[in-house]
């Protein structure tokens, strides 16, 4: 059987992570919000691998895909992209550029797992010059997820331009993009995935229901963290309940991880249901290590695991 071809687009980072052993809310005063000043005394600081297409790419790799990543690096790029390479990530199209910096995230998350986050865009302003078509490949699926916001709504018009069906994941960069541009790529995707705070940024701003979404897409996925997620269609709703951690450590990248599942499922046109399993399960890993794309895990691992959890493993291949 000929393998499916899947477009990974998105951001590269850096990922700088760091864990306060508090909660953020004890040294908020929300009636001093406007003047706010607060520093955190960390625990722990590593500088991983990270952005959301380069984490994407890396889980869809441990499920034995082959995906390409479309995204911008700069002049430090090199250790990573030997890194995504040896994964068996196609990264032949990756842009670097040698006058800045590849983008650089800084993510701390306190003991009830809430996170703030800054962001540094370095070369990643440079990622709407980067067309589709310039890769000559046809794709059977891409995802659009998190990068410069241009880029993000050019290359939905493309997808729908070239008839690649997308997954349109807009995540942190909903308060950047327009209420207009967020509703053109919410209309010609197959799919529209978020968390929950993230599904009501996109209807307080564009003015879309989950009705409305579900009017122009096949599904909608709110992703909710320990908790599960929701997947949303036409023909009926779905829980899909999380996988119990051996060990919670880290919770950033377990949404990234959560998409590959989702699209290996899709690629392989499983129900609904069984891909909301496969990212559940997918998503579990991530939390289970310190940082983005520090897990792995074995094919005959992951059947088992995901038949204790789930039931009889789907008829694909990992």
């Amino acid at each position: 059987m000929k393998s499916k071809k899947t477009l990974v687009s998105g951001s590269l980072a850096y990922d700088h992570i760091m864990d306060f052993p508090g909660r953020f809310a004890d040294h908020i005063l929300p009636d001093k919000i406007h003047i706010l000043n607060v520093s955190f005394l960390v625990d722990t600081l590593k500088k991983q691998w990270g952005g959301t297409a380069g984490n994407i790419a890396y889980n869809l790799a441990l499920l034995r895909e082959k995906p390409t990543v479309l995204a911008t690096a700069g002049r430090d790029f090199t250790p990573y992209k030997k890194r995504l390479k040896s994964a068996g990530v196609d990264v032949s199209h990756i842009k670097e550029y040698q006058g800045d910096l590849t983008p650089t995230s800084f993510v701390m998350t306190d003991a009830a797992d809430n996170q703030i986050a800054g962001f540094y865009l370095g070369v990643m302003s440079q990622s709407s010059k980067l067309p589709i078509k310039q890769t000559k490949v046809k794709y059977d699926l891409a995802i659009i997820s998190p990068n410069d916001p241009t880029a993000m709504v050019n290359l939905a018009r493309e997808c729908r331009k070239l008839r690649i069906p997308y997954i349109f994941d807009p995540g942190q960069q909903i308060p950047r993009l327009d209420p207009k541009d967020i509703l053109d790529c919410i209309e010609g995707a197959r799919v529209v995935i978020g968390n929950d705070y993230e599904m009501e940024l996109i209807r307080r701003k564009s003015g879309a229901s989950n009705s409305k979404i579900l009017g122009s897409v096949e599904a909608l996925i709110i992703t909710k963290g320990s908790e599960g997620s929701e997947i949303l269609t036409s023909g009926g709703n779905y829980f899909i309940p999380s996988v119990k951690a051996k060990e919670t450590i880290d919770p950033t990248g377990a949404g990234d991880a959560y998409r590959a599942g989702l699209i290996k499922g899709m690629l392989n046109d499983l129900t609904w249901v069984q891909c909301g399993q496969l990212g559940a399960l997918c998503a579990v890993y991530a939390v289970e290590k310190y940082g983005t794309q520090e897990h792995t895990y074995l094919p005959a691992q992951f059947r088992a695991r995901f038949a204790k959890n789930f039931g009889d493993f789907p008829p694909i291949a990992i």
